[in-house]
């Protein structure tokens, strides 16, 4: 048999790797390329001249490209079925003649079944990492309960993330933030969930400890060293932190002549006991906090700069909880459920009382309220703890304009002056409508209405 006379065309299209495929109007193979029978696991010259419906009826593709492209007039791309289960990105094109009418129409297609595999599995593996993460987010919310702290609010919850960073290395801390906000409960945290967590967690109230004891409690001392001194001689509050966590609370509050030896130990990790000689070595990892203004302290000369810049490698501030509305709430119930549990008693806080808490503005923070709700557990008579429990100072705190003397104003006058003026304190203590909401004990949307309704910014 006479071998075919060679055509540029047809070589052309037989050394492209891709599958390409020319029908006429009727669906007939006209030409293909050799990539194409692989594709469809047959020879390329089996499929000249056979039907793309008759192919397609018989399970090799579906969809067709052909159809698709005379009804669109235009290049269109989708996914094919092929009967092997492979998965490909076909785009059929239109040919025209030069009158402009569709006389071709060419397909091309990619295997994109393990592109399609990978996807199904990446969109597996992030359900999986979704339902690890809400997994996480439980248990994480579980220990900081179980903790005493709250982290509902955004503003706790950039605390929370920062201090599980510096946990992870010895970096000094510095903790800022109003009295009562709970400084000494973040240093526990971060202190349980360091690599020293095995170790002593010894806290220095440094404003508590007098002036003239302070070296002999920080540092210890040897045996005889003063009049009164233990026989024994005594560790310091400095040597019992070894292998744990030193933390220094109110570090505003240590005297000036004390800083710099404080400056020192820290450095060094090294110390003497008084009326010792002979060098004491420790290894720990220091926080530190305070409620005042060490910059101003620095500027007013009670504070050492470089025992500021030694303490303040990383600064976090914890907010006062006037400022973490969201935190307010599930705080009580936290801390009234210690209480129930701790004095045997059952107790529930009435609505109106929740409404006074979120309005009052915690000048104490969390030690504050933890002080209160433990005072209304123990004298409240009846298990409903309502306002007529309540201390004066709370209750002025959430105190409704009278009513006027006289009843020259309808009762719907009255109650729209009322409910304005608490929107209007609302709106000037919260930030946002939906804090405004969780304070008033409305939805958002009635908030929104009835600031519209009397003009409220």
């Amino acid at each position: 048999m006479a071998s075919q006379p060679w055509n540029e065309n047809e070589a052309i299209l037989h050394s492209l790797q891709d599958d390409i495929l020319v029908t006429n109007l009727d669906g007939t193979i006209l030409k293909v390329s050799e990539a194409t029978g692989k594709v469809y696991g047959v020879s390329s010259e089996s499929l000249l001249g056979k039907s793309v419906y008759d192919l397609a009826a018989k399970g090799m593709f579906t969809p067709i490209a052909t159809p698709m492209v005379l009804k669109e007039k235009k290049k269109i791309t989708f996914v094919q079925t092929t009967n092997t289960g492979k998965k490909l990105l076909v785009t059929g094109i239109p040919v025209l003649d030069e009158n402009g009418k569709i006389y071709r129409v060419v397909s091309y297609s990619h295997d994109v079944t393990e592109l399609l595999e990978l996807k199904k599995f990446l969109q597996t593996m992030e359900g999986e990492m979704e339902r690890v993460k809400s997994e996480l987010d439980l248990l994480r919310s579980r220990q900081l309960y179980d903790s005493g702290i709250i982290a509902n609010s955004t503003e706790m919850k950039n605390v929370i993330t920062t201090s599980l960073q510096v946990a992870e290395v010895d970096v000094n801390v510095l903790l800022l933030g109003e009295s009562g906000v709970g400084k000494s409960l973040i240093a526990k945290f971060i202190h349980n969930k360091g690599s020293r967590n095995k170790g002593a967690f010894i806290e220095v109230n440094c404003g508590a400890i007098p002036e003239n004891l302070f070296e002999a409690e920080f540092f210890g001392y040897e045996a005889g060293a003063f009049t009164g001194a233990n026989r024994k001689g005594k560790l310091g509050l400095a040597e019992l932190a070894d292998g744990g966590t030193l933390f220094l609370d109110e570090i505003g509050e240590l005297p000036l002549a004390h800083q710099v030896k404080v400056l020192k130990c820290i450095q060094e990790k090294q110390f003497y006991r008084v009326g010792g000689t002979k060098p004491i070595s420790v290894d720990f990892r220091l926080i530190s906090a305070t409620n005042k203004d060490l910059l101003k302290a620095i500027q007013e000369r009670t504070f050492r700069e470089d025992l500021y810049f030694r303490l303040n490698v990383v600064p976090l501030t914890i907010p006062p909880i006037r400022k973490r509305p969201e935190d307010i709430i599930p705080l009580i119930h936290y801390v009234l459920d210690v209480f129930q549990e701790k004095y045997k008693r059952e107790k529930r806080l009435d609505e109106a009382v929740l409404h006074h808490f979120l309005q009052y503005d915690w000048k104490g923070n969390v030690r504050e309220l933890i002080n209160l709700i433990e005072r209304l557990v123990v004298i409240s008579p009846a298990t409903l703890i309502t306002t007529e429990h309540l201390p004066d100072y709370i209750k002025a705190s959430h105190s409704i304009p009278a009513p006027p003397s006289n009843l020259s104003k309808p009762l719907k006058e009255v109650l729209e002056d009322v409910e304005k003026q608490m929107l209007q304190r609302a709106r000037r203590d919260y930030k946002t409508t939906v804090q405004i909401a969780e304070a008033l004990g409305i939805s958002q949307p009635s908030v929104v209405r009835k600031m519209q309704k009397y003009d409220i910014d």
